[in-house]
């Protein structure tokens, strides 16, 4: 699982191409599926819990078709993968 999160121009017009070229893209690279989240506290945030391996999003960032899907979906900057510090049960 991976957890990134970014910042866009506007949420729905990121979703539109989220869903669509993103979601081709990131198939191609191996993802099974992604989960996307609004931040609560910054409307232009958002988070996407992937269901995908860490070489297969490194193989997605470093695709050089990926910049220009990103632009169209209004990325402000870089999407971020966070941190895993542990799992836990219950």
């Amino acid at each position: 699982m991976i957890l990134a999160t970014t910042t866009v121009e506007n949420v729905d017009r990121f979703l539109e191409i989220f869903g669509t070229k993103g979601a081709d893209k990131r198939a191609l690279h191996g993802s099974k599926g992604a989960t996307v989240f609004h931040d609560p506290t910054e409307a232009n945030r958002v988070w996407a819990l992937f269901d995908w391996d860490e070489q297969g999003w490194a193989a997605f960032v470093s695709d050089p078709d990926v910049p220009p899907i990103l632009r169209e979906a209004g990325h402000l900057g870089k999407p971020e993968a966070a941190l895993l510090l542990g799992s836990y049960g219950a």
